[in-house]
């Protein structure tokens, strides 16, 4: 598999400057950091510039490391170029009361679903949608029950024998 994390980065940094926070492989998968604020360029970049040609969505969806502080939440957006089979993950970060990201349904129209349950999911709202609201979730729910808001365990149980289960 050739390597194309450099390819796409130069071409990146060139269009976009210091809006590409970092640059890295994961598990050979090119990822990029973008600033929240240049996604939907960026994303339209890779769309229609002739070289990249991502032009198929497939998956975003929303994230939650409560330690992070500053950078509590995040989401990611997973890219494909069909055509070279170039697959690409671009990431945006942010504050949790700053939750508010745009839409990317003015690029690719399947976003409509995967944005609302990213919304429904973690609370992530994105400006523009054209119909923002929860897909899988009660309505009066209350929370965004993916958001790490409450211990795994009740530190409180007497009940429970954790030599059962190796600790």
């Amino acid at each position: 598999m050739e390597d194309i994390l450099p390819v796409i980065e130069s071409k990146l940094r060139e269009a976009f400057g210091d809006a590409i926070i970092s640059a890295e492989m994961s598990k050979d998968f090119p990822v990029f950091t973008i600033k929240k604020d240049k996604i939907i360029d960026v994303v339209k970049f890779l769309y229609d510039e002739p070289e990249m040609q991502f032009r198929f969505l497939t998956d975003l969806c929303g994230i939650h490391f409560p330690d992070n502080k500053g950078q509590e939440l995040g989401v990611i957006y997973h890219l494909h170029n069909l055509r070279r089979n170039w697959r690409i993950r671009l990431r945006i970060f942010f504050a949790l009361n700053d939750s508010v990201v745009p839409t990317l349904t003015t690029v690719f129209s399947t976003a409509n679903w995967m944005e609302r349950e990213t919304y429904d999911f973690f609370g992530i709202t994105f400006k523009g949608h054209p119909n923002m609201k929860r897909i899988l979730n009660v309505d009066d729910l209350g929370g965004f029950p993916m958001l790490k808001e409450f211990p795994l365990e009740d530190p409180t149980r007497t009940d429970k024998n954790d030599s059962m289960f190796g600790r």
